[in-house]
């Protein structure tokens, strides 16, 4: 199994949807670290040269990936809910943040329906 940025990615598959099962790198990424190395999309990992891992790998070091990321993301939203705005308020109480009706829906965000008694008439 090749390994790049800390992440053993399969043997099996192309190595475009390989690279994407590094936390940062999509299919567009792939593609295009893929084109400036000059490898063709269709080869498979198992079929990579020691030179191609190596042009991969100085590509993947040069953008955010991984624990770097999830760690600017994390204190992005930190930063939301220390200053109190209402994104980070949103965040706090475990809510919608990007304007979602919460009526209905939203279960992701609020998990499981707790149940309330109903009043008798």
């Amino acid at each position: 199994m090749a390994r790049f940025a800390g992440v053993d990615i399969p043997n099996n598959k192309r190595i475009v949807i390989s690279l994407t099962y590094i936390y940062g790198i999509g299919p567009s990424t792939a593609s295009r670290i893929l084109k400036e190395c000059g490898i063709s999309e269709d080869i498979r990992t198992k079929d990579l040269t020691t030179e191609q891992e190596t042009a991969i790998r100085q590509q993947i070091d040069a953008i955010k990936t991984e624990g770097d990321l999830r760690r600017e993301r994390a204190l992005n939203v930190k930063r939301l809910m220390e200053i109190g705005c209402y994104r980070g308020m949103r965040h706090r109480r475990g809510l919608p943040v990007r304007g979602q009706r919460t009526r209905t829906n939203a279960r992701t965000r609020k998990g499981p329906r707790r149940t309330v008694a109903n009043k008798k008439k």
